[in-house]
């Protein structure tokens, strides 16, 4: 099937391919349907799509690539919709952003993927976590349109 995206123009993607996030996103609740697609000038970033709205992608990152301790810590009955048979089935992503000019990386509310059953959830953590890390310049650079 064919997706339209303001990013990265029409891309072939699977069925397979969707990620249902039943309650959606903070801030996109209502956008039910996503894909990640690899950002092709940037192994590390991965761009969470919106299917509902063409203009709407997020970048993504592994959050250990930055703070390799990083745990997420929320209520088990958090995960409970994920429908994971393990606790390591969890795909960990957390939302990069800017602010004042630099790239940050959310701590706080990471999104929670079931890679084998295609269910996704953000959470927000119970522990003190930073909404905005920021991150050094030369750790990830963006394009100006992220």
């Amino acid at each position: 099937m064919e997706i339209n995206t303001s990013r990265f123009g029409c891309v072939q993607i699977e069925p397979d391919d969707i990620l249902l996030f039943s309650n959606g996103l903070l801030a996109f609740e209502d956008y039910r349907h996503w894909v990640l697609l690899a950002d092709p000038n940037n192994p590390a970033v991965a761009w969470l799509q919106s299917l509902s709205d063409p203009e709407v992608a997020l970048p993504m990152v592994s959050p250990r690539r930055f703070v390799p301790s990083y745990q997420v810590r929320i209520a088990r009955g958090q995960l409970t919709p994920l429908e994971l048979a393990a606790l390591d089935q969890a795909f960990v992503l957390t939302i990069l952003g800017k602010y004042q000019g630099q790239v940050t990386v959310n701590l706080k509310a990471p999104v929670i993927i079931n890679l084998d059953r295609r269910i996704g959830r953000q959470v927000v953590t119970s522990d003190e976590q930073p909404v905005q890390m920021r991150l050094p310049s030369e750790a990830l650079p963006l394009r100006k349109s992220a």
